[in-house]
């Protein structure tokens, strides 16, 4: 299991083939990469926060949960902080598993998991220097209590 808070970009080609690299146990391979996306028109960057240490804790806690509850044999989780522009990768998740249902649904829930309860911050620049605090989705909340 592989988890990373960072601020540098990451390569995620390069991530994917060294995750399932020399496995003989697994059958299936989900990946999701987060890109930052400009709903709005008018975002320039979207800027994450986050306390070292309790950030990579809580979410090495999620995925361990994840991979006792489908039978992982792998799972990868990189989350980038810092000022990203708009279509940086923001984020990975990555699952293996013998089954494809259990490599989706850890992915699905590791996913839910990170947009609604993941101790990150997130601040949205706009033109002009503008700048405002994201909020949680009810979307995202409810999507979190099929779990």
């Amino acid at each position: 299991m592989k988890i990373s808070v960072q601020e540098a970009p990451f390569d995620a080609g390069a991530e994917i083939a060294a995750f399932g690299a020399g496995r003989a146990d697994i059958g299936a391979v989900v990946t999701f990469t987060g890109l930052v996306r400009d709903d709005t028109g008018a975002l320039e960057a979207l800027e994450l926060e986050h306390y070292p240490g309790m950030t990579e804790r809580a979410i090495a806690k999620i995925a361990e949960e994840a991979v006792a509850r489908w039978a992982l044999a792998d799972c990868l989780v990189i989350h980038r902080h810092g000022r990203l522009a708009v279509g940086e990768a923001i984020m990975m998740v990555a699952t293996a598993a013998r089954h494809r249902v259990a490599a989706f649904e850890a992915a699905e829930f590791l996913m839910d998991y990170l947009k609604s309860r993941a101790p990150f911050w997130k601040k949205e620049h706009g033109p002009g220097g503008e700048t405002g605090w994201v909020a949680a989705k009810d979307a995202d909340e409810a999507a979190l209590k099929r779990w």
